[in-house]
């Protein structure tokens, strides 16, 4: 079973991957912890990524490729893998495809996040995260606030907000979605695997109900 989860930054595709992972028994894997990973062991490189990140700008094809293959080569993704973030380019959607194809797996389906921009950025920029590496938990100010403020309720750790979730990145980061990955709806729509899920910007993502839609789609 293979996931790939689409939609512009903002509308909770880590959020639902993570509650779809839980659902299927299958890895979650997003490629802005891979690249925030790597920016933070590899010395200049890693300098390079953070750049293009903290500029709402993407990762180039070529590495972001090279990082995902060796992830995909890993072990506990061979049942199954729910990707998050990638692909963001066409390039990198036929790149993804050769992989899958020497694997002898392919994509299942291309569950899109649709939310207007406005309501996007108003979500980023109220949007707290849990910087424990084994937690991620993420929060809103306004429909989904920690119990007590400030602190992850799973782990206890003081929460963030990232440095790139500013208004002037998030705008940056919709004009890059806009220019590149939103072709990719129409790329997995000739495909015919692509599902749509229209959100509403003053709730949770989070319900079962999209992962039972998503069941009934499969035929699982």
């Amino acid at each position: 079973m293979v996931i790939i989860m689409l939609g512009a930054p903002g509308t909770g595709k880590g959020t639902v991957g993570k509650m779809l992972s839980e659902k299927f028994g299958i890895p979650h894997v997003s490629s802005g912890e891979i690249f925030r990973s790597y920016s933070k062991k590899h010395g200049t490189v890693s300098k390079i990524i953070q750049n293009y990140i903290d500029n709402g700008q993407l990762v180039p094809d070529e590495l972001a490729i090279n990082l995902m293959k060796n992830r995909l080569n890993e072990s506990d993704v061979k049942n199954g893998v729910i990707l998050d973030g990638f692909p963001r380019t066409i390039f990198q959607a036929e790149k993804l495809h050769e992989i899958f194809k020497k694997q002898e797996r392919k994509v299942n389906i291309a569950v899109n996040l649709s939310l207007p921009d406005e309501e996007i950025i108003d979500r980023i920029v109220k949007r707290r995260t849990c910087p424990n590496p084994e937690c991620r938990a993420i929060y809103n100010l306004d429909f989904k606030p920690s119990k007590k403020e400030g602190i992850c309720d799973l782990c206890g750790t003081k929460l963030i907000q990232r440095a790139d979730d500013n208004i002037e990145t998030v705008k940056q980061r919709l004009e890059t979605y806009h220019q590149t990955s939103e072709k990719l709806i129409d790329y997995y729509k000739n495909q015919d695997i692509l599902y749509t899920v229209k959100l509403n910007s003053k709730s949770d993502v989070t319900t079962m109900g999209i992962a039972e839609e998503i069941k009934r789609y499969l035929g699982i």
